[in-house]
């Protein structure tokens, strides 16, 4: 939900947004109203990066807030198909950039997997820009170390730089665990990177649930506020 709300303010400020679903799991898909288009065959996403030469005009799908390039369940084999692949991990950032060249966005959003697999580095790879969501759990401490060694990797393999834009603490709740996390979080990047805290709202997976951003959803919460500050900060910084 964390991609899809920051992706609607980007778009309710106005700016044109392209949303590539790298994740096989598809959720930001379905989250978007196309959960049918999930289970289609080819073309898809898989197929075109499988292919090397495939183009996204075949399968871009237009939603109210923003444009979106879908995952599919086929996503899961793509991730074998690419390691083995020549250049595989590049697939994606030059699919991208095909498109950009006959489409005018402001902003690319990429959903990516929860594992830090083939796909993430693609996407890493073709936004140079991360920013990172984390639940306000001990957990995150171990799992943000990965995901830091994982993208030092990347660099070093690809010359190329990632860069951290932000942490955004997501489905943060009134607990001790996650005052002890919003603390860490602070504490951690130290005014290097900014921390968003994103509390757990019935709103923001309602909006998900009837396919929308917060922005578009006839409820309205106060992560609102969040999110545009977050869109904020991409303006600056992007």
């Amino acid at each position: 939900m964390v991609s899809i709300n920051v992706a609607g303010a980007l778009a309710n400020r106005g700016h044109e947004v392209l949303f590539v679903d790298t994740d096989p799991q598809g959720n930001a898909t379905e989250g978007l109203g196309f959960a049918d288009i999930y289970l289609e065959d080819s073309p898809h996403l898989a197929s075109i990066l499988a292919d090397g030469n495939g183009d996204l005009n075949d399968i871009l799908l237009e939603h109210d807030e923003m444009d979106v390039v879908p995952s599919n369940i086929d996503m899961f084999t793509a991730e074998a198909d690419l390691v083995s692949a020549m250049q595989g991990r590049l697939r994606l950032r030059r699919a991208v950039d095909a498109l950009l060249e006959e489409r005018m966005y402001d902003f690319v959003i990429y959903d990516t997997p929860p594992s830090l697999l083939v796909m993430t580095d693609s996407a890493l790879l073709a936004a140079g820009n991360v920013l990172i969501p984390a639940l306000a759990e001990e957990t995150s401490t171990r799992a943000l170390d990965i995901l830091f060694n994982q993208i030092d990797t990347v660099e070093q393999q690809f010359e190329q730089t990632v860069r951290e834009v932000g942490v955004v603490a997501n489905r943060v709740e009134p607990d001790g665990e996650s005052e002890r996390m919003m603390e860490w979080f602070e504490e951690t990047f130290d005014d290097a990177i900014p921390v968003y805290e994103v509390r757990k709202r019935v709103a923001l997976k309602r909006a998900w649930n009837n396919s929308v951003s917060i922005f578009q959803h006839e409820e309205s919460s106060d992560m609102e506020v969040v999110f545009d500050k977050i869109a904020a900060h991409l303006e600056r910084e992007l």
